[in-house]
């Protein structure tokens, strides 16, 4: 969610900007658009700016948070980003709210944990770290990729904080797939071998380091999913009946649906991480084609099309979570509809 370029190499107030006129242009992703210039202006220096876009998001339509995709999320970020200057006693609030809603997403928690944890609140940071993990991996549970940073983040606090592992720990140590251990990165007595003056320590730090910032890098590599495009059935049924040439594109629905599926499965297979899918409507599509002066019934704009939602945050990732609907909109589960064969 956060830019991580360094704000040395990027003007992040003109960034935030140049983001804040984008949302007013496509305000059905609004949303996405504000908070990655919040982030941008956080970057910046410019905390109060970000709060004011955070309060912007969660004061919109005509209550508070309504037709917000996860206002929890936002009001986590906005906690964050006030503690980082000096509103200590407003980001308590909103992080005690937060616990007492107890969100099922696993964000939220991790923001505030990570808040609590950066201002030396080890405890309250382990405790909100474990209140999560009880509320979203129940024994027995399997651990879906959004509660990672979830088990990560508390498997190094108490690592910080030199407690035994547990079975959350445990798990924590399966699921992490680095070259350098949990262990080894979550051990405080890493940070004293930099100042050590035998080499033999120094190189065994930055052989670990160029480690972390490897993996670190390979994430970052692809800032948003490699998404394909996804028409429901009323809207491919508007498209083609407005440009009838695309049917070469669309032989049918089911086709369609069908194409979806076996393309990602052959990206994933080849190697592709971070997959997505994109659901496209007649009318974006339309002011998409005219903002790149060509006709609609240009097959070659439908991927170009899909980048750019994708770019604008609208992608849902592939394959869905254990236990999620399927992508395609059927009221099955994504195992029991289109992932039946994976």
């Amino acid at each position: 969610m956060r830019p991580d370029t360094p704000a040395e190499n990027v003007d992040h107030t003109a960034e935030a900007a140049r983001l804040e006129r984008t949302a007013g242009l496509y305000p059905e992703d609004a949303e996405a658009l504000l908070l990655r210039a919040a982030a941008h202006l956080e970057l910046s220096g410019d905390r109060p700016a970000a709060t004011t876009l955070y309060d912007r998001l969660l004061s919109a339509s005509d209550g508070p948070s309504q037709g917000l995709e996860n206002p929890t999320l936002i009001r986590a970020l906005k906690a964050s980003n006030l503690w980082e200057y000096d509103h200590e006693a407003e980001a308590r609030a909103i992080i005690d709210g937060i616990r007492l809603t107890a969100p099922r997403d696993p964000a939220p928690w991790v923001i505030i944990a990570e808040a609590l944890e950066a201002h030396d609140e080890l405890e309250a940071a382990e405790e909100t770290y474990t209140e999560a993990a009880r509320l979203l991996l129940p024994s027995a549970t399997e651990a879906t990729p959004s509660t990672h940073p979830l088990l990560y983040g508390r498997h190094r606090v108490r690592r910080m904080r030199g407690l035994p592992h547990d079975d959350w720990d445990t798990l924590a140590d399966t699921l992490h797939s680095a070259p350098v251990s949990l262990d080894e990165l979550h051990d405080p007595k890493r940070v004293w071998s930099l100042g050590s003056e035998n080499p033999a320590e120094l190189q065994a730090e930055i052989s670990r380091l160029q480690a972390e910032l490897g993996a670190y890098r390979e994430a970052l590599s692809r800032p948003f999913p490699v998404a394909v495009l996804h028409w429901p059935a009323p809207e491919l049924a508007e498209l083609l009946a407005a440009y009838p040439t695309l049917s070469t594109e669309y032989p049918s629905h089911e086709t369609h649906l069908s194409t979806i599926e076996s393309s990602l499965r052959e990206l994933s297979s080849s190697g592709t991480g971070n997959l997505g899918i994109v659901t496209g409507t007649v009318p974006s599509y339309e002011a998409f084609a005219a903002s790149e002066g060509s006709s609609p019934a240009d097959a070659t704009l439908l991927p170009q099309y899909a980048t750019t939602l994708a770019a604008r945050g609208r992608a849902v990732a592939w394959p869905p979570e254990t236990g999620a609907g399927c992508w395609c909109g059927e009221p099955k589960s994504y195992v029991a509809c289109h992932g039946a064969a994976n």
